[in-house]
């Protein structure tokens, strides 16, 4: 017997009334929220964008550390 076989609508429908029942009606477009900027960020993480994304935020950071060093080296 698997685990997870076929759901159907009521099965649905009893899982969704607990999370309400759990989390309340204002609590649920915050879950939904972090849910969804999960999946992206998992979805991210496995086509490599991640880490495309570090490269430049470390390139940046890079930069921005070079003319603080020349505005010190200019200014005294």
């Amino acid at each position: 017997m698997p685990l997870i076989g076929n759901i159907s609508l009521p099965e649905i429908l009893i899982i969704l009334a607990i999370v309400f029942v759990l989390f309340g009606a204002s609590r649920l477009p915050e879950a939904g929220k972090a849910l969804g900027a999960g999946i992206r960020n998992f979805k991210k993480a496995l086509s490599g964008e991640i880490e495309v994304e570090e490269e430049k935020k470390i390139k940046e950071v890079k930069a921005e550390e070079v003319k603080e060093e020349e505005k010190e080296a200019k200014t005294g």
